[in-house]
């Protein structure tokens, strides 16, 4: 008798295991593949060009006259509160010491993104990152028109341009 309980104790085991397994897989897979599904299945803001640019057509984002972007706010990482006055010069973020927004996030890649200005609004771009650059929840894939008050996320920092 104890050789049958031995037996179907270690085949009870057994099945647990392979169930742990294709549940990490799982959860593994569901967490790489979640950015392409998202762009596409996510509504995007307002103004926000997400669902259209993950085709390949960019729309820009309405531009409220009078309301230019004059300032970037860090919202939230390690720099909150940091405030940087926007001019016509673009703006680099990274880990790199020449960028002009230096984070010490350890999802930043050394140069991951930037902000350039383009006929009176912001264009954020990523720089080749490893772990993307985020306006609001959409991956940003392409140079897309950032507007006021959305929040640019790489890795733990968070970014906003204000009036």
């Amino acid at each position: 008798m104890p050789e049958i309980v031995l037996t179907a104790a270690r085949f009870g085991f057994l099945v647990l295991l392979w169930i742990f397994v294709f549940t990490v897989v799982g959860v593994i897979r569901r967490d790489l593949f979640a950015g392409s599904r998202t762009s596409r299945l996510v509504a995007a803001p307002r103004g926000v060009a997400g669902t259209a640019q993950a085709a390949g057509s960019a729309r820009p984002a309405k531009v409220k006259k009078g309301r230019a972007a004059h300032t970037l706010v860090v919202t939230a990482g390690s720099l909150a509160g940091t405030k940087i006055t926007l001019g016509e010069a673009q703006i680099t973020i990274g880990r790199a010491e020449d960028s002009t927004l230096v984070i010490t996030d350890d999802y930043a890649s050394a140069r991951h993104a930037r902000l350039v200005p383009r006929d009176g609004q912001w264009m954020v771009e990523d720089l080749g990152s490893t772990n993307g650059t985020y306006l609001d929840r959409s991956k940003v894939s392409g140079p897309t028109p950032v507007p006021l008050g959305v929040p640019i996320r790489i890795g733990r920092t968070s970014l906003e341009l204000r009036p």
